[in-house]
């Protein structure tokens, strides 16, 4: 299954500037896609795949022998924001809850205030109705912003936004998830030297044990596991059948 997914592999400035859905791959998104067809589909038809996660990172460079550079949700989301704010643009953002999308607005206020900030709440639940999807569609629609921030978890935020990608008029869709409650500061980030160690999945772990144990000690076991298989496979039998590829998107031509 890994071949099924092209990281980028470039700089965040080469991003053109035209309609694009911008999703992350970490270990825990690859072991969920295995079993939601829907959220393979999502992530193989994003634009830019970045790898967000040490985990991915790793095992680029053990399949492949290439170096790749993590870029984190977080990194996309400082990224678009200053972006933005240089062209006085409009960005909007799209889920969490109506206190955590305030704490976000007043602080986006204060550090872009050339900015236009625009947010809706959907309903908590699993599946939206039609009439819940056309009130996001529509709030987003009468913006029509520089970009698009969806923050449901995944794979929620990444399937809803394939779904509806042809009917948002938003040039770029990012699928950024926990950056929400980071930015809003109702979860604390590890630390710069955690996050440059590679050891930002631990900080995580034993800030919320109880909520990230299974997804950091078995799933990242999990990924590991299959990462080492498909390398011991590789040998003495030719081509690999399974490999993480690597992308660069090139600027557009006028």
């Amino acid at each position: 299954m890994l071949q099924e997914f092209e990281l980028f592999n470039g700089s965040l400035q080469e991003v053109p500037p035209s309609k694009k859905l911008i999703a992350t791959l970490n270990a825990h998104s690859f072991n969920t896609v295995k079993k939601d067809s829907i959220f393979r589909e999502a992530l193989r038809a994003s634009d830019m795949l970045l790898p967000d996660g040490i985990s991915v990172v790793l095992a680029v460079r053990l399949l492949q022998g290439k170096k790749i550079r993590k870029i984190a949700g977080d990194d996309l989301f400082h990224y678009e924001m200053q972006r933005v704010h240089q062209k006085g643009g409009k960005c909007f953002f799209l889920g969490s809850s109506e206190t955590t999308l305030d704490l976000i607005e007043e602080r986006a206020k204060r550090e872009f205030p050339g900015l236009q900030i625009y947010h809706y709440s959907p309903p908590y639940k699993p599946e939206f109705t039609e009439e819940e999807n056309r009130a996001m569609i529509d709030a987003v629609n009468v913006v029509e912003p520089d970009v698009l921030f969806v923050g449901m978890t995944a794979p929620k935020q990444e399937k809803w936004a394939f779904e509806h990608f042809d009917l948002l008029r938003a040039v770029h869709i990012c699928c950024i998830g926990a950056v929400f409650d980071f930015y809003a500061g109702t979860v604390q980030r590890a630390p710069a030297w955690m996050i440059t160690a590679g050891m930002e999945w631990f900080y995580r772990l034993v800030r919320e044990p109880r909520r990230m144990w299974r997804r950091y000690l078995i799933g990242n076991t999990l990924f590991v596991s299959e990462i080492l298989k498909e390398k011991f496979r590789s040998f003495g039998k030719g081509p690999r059948l399974v490999t993480l590829q690597s992308k660069t998107v090139k600027p557009e031509q006028n």
